[in-house]
């Protein structure tokens, strides 16, 4: 080769680009700082320039990618992996009960003031009496969400015991007291008065989820004696001392706790069926029995009062939730609490909230109730606690049934049992063991072993205790940013 050839090759055998022109074949060039095109063998890529310089194309970039998890996949997956974190169940419980206290409180305010003034009243006699009762509930609520298990446990028999004693008392006279045709009051003094079956709910909950937990233990539910004996005898022994009150609708609701703890505890279908037909049997015995009951099962879906207005009240609250619309009427501007509406602050209290929140006011509160019940449904899945499971399985029974009986009646899909919504109507003894309930909960919801650890992970005293690195966890936090913060 020519040496003046042999001079004009050296560079490109280098890895250096040309600055100028070489004759003979000699590959293209480029200017200075640029990277050649191509590949040659042996040859390597010069690292691209950072800085700037005249080039003949412009270097493409590539289009961004659409984040992942974008679109209606993209938002299910992202509520998918929140609802799995472990303190969520703890969050939605907590939650969607006090906002239901706090939205009940101000539905009592609105829906009562009219029923006080024509009681002589102040016009805040009702909301001051409902949010001293929601004090107190909360105090029972923290009580019951710190204390463990075992105190649940213990207060079993004593609860079921006194409140057993409590539904005696309201059967003798001059100590009980008949309230709207049902004697199921114990008055206090001054302006307070208890109803004792409103405890029999959180009573047999308790002291059937220790009940079956303790022959779990002995592996005696598969036997069926073991699985109905002694539970179903004493749920019919508060049954009957309700009944003798006439308060079919508390009735209905502690039948439906026998059936939740039953299930849960594995009953087999044809036990179910059973129990179900001796139920029914009575149920429909003592419907047909009484002149007021089979009025309320015959208003089930009417639109007009009837003869004697038999059916004034579930008409009147078909009206209110019809007038609501969309949004409301507004807060305080209802019309048919103006002495049209029986009960506006206690039974019918969601057709007052159709009628100034709208349908708007009302899909919240189906949203809140659903809430609290998946969340319950949630703690009695993930425990390995038979009494938790079996406790947390019955106080979420008890709430979602006594809010459809509720909210089915006023929607006229459902004969008037009588029932309050639960945290949301107005009356303390249906609040206090109902908050009670909601503490049991929660601290169910705390003493999952993911919960626990992620609330250690936020209390560096408290994961020292647990046997848990703060350190640690933070750093496990810092890699696995979808995890529980």
């Amino acid at each position: 080769m020519p040496a003046d050839h042999a001079a004009a090759y050296a560079p490109h055998h280098a890895g250096l680009a040309l600055n100028g022109p070489a004759p003979g074949p000699a590959p293209r060039a480029r200017v200075p700082g640029l990277a050649l095109r191509g590949r040659t063998a042996g040859l390597r890529r010069p690292p691209a320039a950072r800085g700037g310089g005249r080039t003949g194309r412009t270097r493409r970039v590539p289009a961004p990618r659409p984040p992942r998890g974008s679109g209606v996949r993209g938002f299910y997956e992202r509520a998918r992996r929140a609802w799995d974190r472990p303190l969520t169940a703890y969050y939605v419980i907590l939650g969607a009960s006090l906002l239901i206290t706090v939205l009940g409180l101000v539905m009592v305010y609105s829906a009562s003031q009219i029923k006080a003034l024509e009681l002589s009243l102040s016009d805040t006699y009702f909301f001051r009496k409902q949010f001293l009762a929601a004090a107190i509930g909360t105090g029972l609520l923290l009580f019951a969400s710190r204390v463990p298990a075992k105190l649940h446990r213990a207060l079993a028999y004593p609860l079921l015991v006194g409140t057993v004693f409590l539904m005696v008392l309201v059967q003798i006279p001059g100590i009980g007291h008949a309230v709207n045709g049902n004697q199921n009051w114990i008055y206090l003094g001054g302006p307070f008065q208890l109803q004792p079956s409103e405890f029999g709910k959180l009573a047999l909950i308790l002291w059937g989820a220790d009940l079956l937990a303790r022959k779990q233990d002995k592996r005696l539910l598969t036997q069926w004696k073991h699985l109905l004996v002694p539970l179903v005898p004493v749920a019919f022994l508060l049954l009957g001392l309700i009944m003798l009150g006439g308060d079919m609708g508390t009735a209905i609701i502690l039948t439906a706790i026998l059936f939740g703890l039953l299930w849960l505890a594995g009953a087999p279908t044809r036990m179910f069926v059973g129990v179900l037909a001796v139920a029914a049997a009575i149920g429909g015995t003592l419907i047909r029995t009484s002149e007021n009951r089979m009025a309320r099962l015959a208003c089930i879906g009417a639109t007009e009062p009837g003869p004697g207005d038999t059916c004034w009240q579930a008409v009147h609250g078909i009206y209110a939730l019809a007038s609501g619309g969309w949004f409301g009427s507004g807060l305080g501007a209802s019309v048919e609490k103006w002495g049209q509406l029986p009960e506006p602050h206690t039974d019918f209290i969601f057709a007052i909230t159709g009628e100034e929140l709208g349908l708007a006011g009302t899909l919240s509160v189906l949203a809140l109730f659903a809430a609290l019940g998946y969340a319950g449904i949630r703690v009695a899945g993930r425990t390995e606690d038979p009494f938790v499971r079996y406790a947390a399985g019955g106080v979420t029974t008890w709430i979602t049934a006594q809010a459809v009986v509720n909210i089915g009646a006023v929607l006229g899909l459902l004969p008037i049992a009588g029932v309050p919504l639960p945290l949301f109507s107005y009356g303390g003894s249906a609040l206090l063991p109902t908050m009670f309930a909601v503490g049991l909960l929660i601290a169910f919801a705390r003493e999952e072993p993911a919960a626990k650890a992620a609330l250690a992970m936020r209390q560096p005293g408290l994961g020292k205790r647990a046997g848990v690195s703060w350190k640690s966890m933070r750093r496990r936090v810092k890699k696995r940013p979808s995890g529980e913060r």
